[in-house]
């Protein structure tokens, strides 16, 4: 324990131990932050994680072992004063009445505006900067209940920085979250956090995620199993205990990006070494249908270009994050001439063009023919077809061409996608079953 409060640890959770109805939830656990660290909780359902939560923001009180913050013990603390030491974003929060998005977040004011909750300049000086901050000033005069979800986790990040408090905890932030509102949810949090030097602990599902924007994670399943940066923590060993299934952990860029593969997949993880140069790729998708893949080139650090894609799309989401560039059209609107002409320039530059298993339309149409002429030109094409149910024969067509074919049927709205495709295959486009065969053949 350290007496000078600003030299003691954010957070620091000693020896505590907690039970429902005398069942262990959490057992002797010692866990301490930094100030300004950004840590997330691993483990499954029934671990701990929301438990050790309510222990760390005074919620609950250990049975055995000490909360502090700032070295200063909970149980000594008043309800208030916890609160401006600590602010929670729960994974559940409604209101009974309509309540707009500026009174939510004001609630972050009530433990600084005393016992005659007389709202001052600053409090609502806070209030707007919080607004700001979270991009949610648009959203002010909205009903909270009538937002989205991904709206909604950015007026409780607003909340909680409302309050103004060192410490945030969340609990399942990304919780009902589609991939978008996550990469958003979670790129707002590491944001905030470089900036305004919060401490930030969040329990988490999603270790992959976990393990892009978390330098510290910490697993625990009642006790801590683990606790250090991503690559010594998401172990096959670590987590097969843990989750009580053995997995595989496939490190692709050291310990920045990790990705955690089920057994039935273990044979897919592709480890590319340091040495092996990887030419650009521009990747056509959309849809959803790109996200593995997008996943797996930069997990196995080959850089990529997409697009066109929709904004909105799932798709683009995801490579504007991702991707070095992406090509973007409005949401529902057709390629336009500009982004045909900038498609093509991409493909033409690449190394090789994927092209993933989208639905095809008129535009799409337009996109497989300029995939046609970069391959005349020389550019390698690959055809990703899950659907696939045989390999390659030696000559590199399929033996299960019809197959291929009925999948690219059922997803065709234009009528014309079989003659592409066929084109493509018979100018040496490659097929590929996974994202694992596509990393293999423009790597090999």
């Amino acid at each position: 324990m350290c007496d000078d409060p600003d030299l003691a640890p954010a957070l620091a959770l000693d020896g505590v131990s907690f039970a429902y109805a005398g069942a262990p939830v959490v057992n002797d656990v010692t866990l301490r932050l930094r100030r300004g660290e950004m840590v997330a909780l691993l483990g499954p359902n029934g671990a701990g994680k929301s438990t050790l939560l309510k222990l760390a923001s005074g919620i609950l009180t250990p049975g055995k072992g000490t909360a502090r913050v700032g070295g200063a013990d909970l149980r000594r603390l008043a309800r208030d004063a916890i609160a401006r030491r600590v602010a929670v974003v729960p994974q559940d929060f409604a209101v009974q009445f309509a309540y707009t998005v500026r009174q939510v977040v004001e609630l972050g004011r009530m433990p600084h505006m005393g016992a005659w909750s007389v709202a001052r300049a600053t409090d609502r000086a806070a209030v707007e900067n919080a607004l700001v901050a979270t991009n949610t000033r648009e959203l002010a005069e909205r009903v909270f209940n009538e937002l989205s979800g991904g709206e909604r986790q950015r007026v409780l990040l607003a909340l909680a920085l409302a309050q103004d408090a060192p410490i945030v905890l969340l609990d399942e932030p990304t919780a009902h979250l589609d991939i978008r509102h996550q990469i958003e949810t979670l790129d707002l949090l590491r944001r905030l956090n470089r900036e305004r030097g919060i401490t930030v602990l969040a329990a988490l599902h999603d270790l992959n995620l976990a393990s892009r924007y978390f330098p510290r994670l910490v697993l625990i399943r009642t006790h801590i199993l683990a606790d250090g940066p991503p690559a010594h923590v998401l172990r096959d060993d670590l987590l097969s205990r843990a989750y009580d299934i053995p997995v595989r952990v496939g490190i692709l860029r050291g310990e920045e990006h990790l990705s955690i593969v089920p057994p039935a997949f273990a044979e897919q993880v592709i480890h590319v070494a340091a040495h092996v140069p990887a030419s650009r790729v521009h990747v056509l998708a959309g849809g959803g249908s790109g996200e593995l893949l997008m996943r797996t080139l930069a997990d196995a650090d080959i850089p990529f270009t997409a697009g066109p894609l929709n904004a909105g799309d799932t798709d683009h989401a995801l490579a504007h994050r991702l991707a070095l560039q992406t090509l973007a059209e409005p949401p529902y609107a057709p390629v336009s001439a500009q982004g045909l002409a900038a498609a093509r320039d991409l493909m033409g530059a690449a190394g090789a063009v994927v092209v993933c298993p989208m639905p095809v339309g008129p535009g799409n149409l337009a996109l497989l023919d300029a995939a046609l002429d970069a391959r005349r030109g020389g550019v390698a094409v690959v055809l990703l077809e899950p659907a696939r149910r045989a390999a390659h024969n030696e000559s590199g067509a399929a033996e299960n061409e019809e197959g291929d074919f009925a999948a690219i049927a059922a997803r065709d709205f234009s009528g014309g996608a079989a003659e592409r495709y066929a084109a493509l295959a018979d100018t040496g486009a490659l097929w590929a079953g996974s994202p694992a065969e596509v990393v293999a053949l423009v790597t090999g």
